[in-house]
C-alpha cells in the first residue's frame, strides 16, 4: 500500500533523482535510472544505473547511490526517491540493500517518480516484507 508524498523534501529528491537518471550510463538497454538518497544527516546522495556489457556486472541507481553514501560515512537513511520513464519499482536485490539501512521497523521511504502521473511512496518494509534483517543474525 503506498503512502501520500508528505515531506517537502520529497520533491527535492525526486528533482534530483531524475537529474542523476539523466547521468546513467545505460547504452545496452537504453532505460536510465536515477536514485537520490536521503541521509539523516540532511545530505543527499545521488547515483545512476552503471550498466555493462556482461550483463551480470551491471549496478543499480538504487545501490550506487546506497555505496557512495556508505564511502561518505553515512549509515542512516530517511527517504529514496528512484527515476525512471515509467515509474518502475526497484529491483529485490535493491530492496534488499535499501533494508539493511531501514532500521528495525523498514521505516525507510521508497519514492518511486516515472516522468507522468504521480509519484508513488512506500516503506521498504511494504516492498520487502519478511526481508532479510540484521536481528536475524543472532
Amino acid at each position: 500500500m503506498s503512502t501520500k508524498i508528505k515531506h517537502t523534501s520529497d520533491q527535492e529528491l525526486i528533482q534530483r533523482a531524475r537529474e542523476a537518471r539523466e547521468r546513467a550510463y545505460a547504452p545496452y538497454s537504453g532505460f536510465a535510472v536515477g536514485a537520490a538518497i536521503l541521509a539523516d544527516t540532511g545530505q543527499i546522495v545521488t547515483g545512476g544505473n552503471v550498466e555493462n556489457a556482461s550483463y551480470s556486472l551491471c549496478t543499480c541507481a538504487e545501490r550506487t547511490a546506497v555505496t557512495k553514501a556508505i564511502s561518505e560515512n553515512m549509515r542512516h537513511f530517511e527517504a529514496i526517491a528512484i527515476s525512471t520513464v515509467n515509474g518502475a519499482m526497484p529491483c529485490g536485490s535493491c530492496r534488499q540493500i535499501l533494508r539493511e539501512f531501514a532500521g528495525p521497523e523498514g521505516d525507510l521511504r521508497v519514492i518511486v517518480a516515472g516522468d507522468t502521473g504521480p509519484a508513488r511512496c512506500f516503506t521498504i518494509a511494504e516492498l520487502l516484507p519478511e526481508g532479510f534483517s540484521q536481528e536475524q543474525l543472532v
